[in-house]
């Protein structure tokens, strides 16, 4: 379940570039505390930073699966295992 507490990523303003490092980073450090819900904020104006995100996540043994938010499709919601 979603709430404030839940564990966000703001890549807003980030180069392309870094994507891959930052979101990695992000998961095994939530996934090592034991977190099984994060959310990672890429915007939703050019959809460059979602589909570098959404490669991202569907590399990453870590992550059960992801899905946009159906109330902000600036983000992207991981279930991480």
């Amino acid at each position: 379940m979603i709430t404030k507490k839940t564990p966000r990523l703001d890549l807003h303003g980030e180069e392309v570039a870094l994507v891959y490092a930052l979101v990695n980073e992000f998961i095994n450090d939530n996934y090592k505390i034991g977190n099984k819900e994060i959310i990672v904020i890429h915007g939703k104006s050019t959809n460059i930073l979602t589909k570098e995100v959404h490669k991202v996540l569907k590399e990453n043994r870590l992550v059960q699966d992801f899905h946009l938010n159906n109330w902000n499709v600036g983000e992207t919601i991981i279930n991480l295992k």
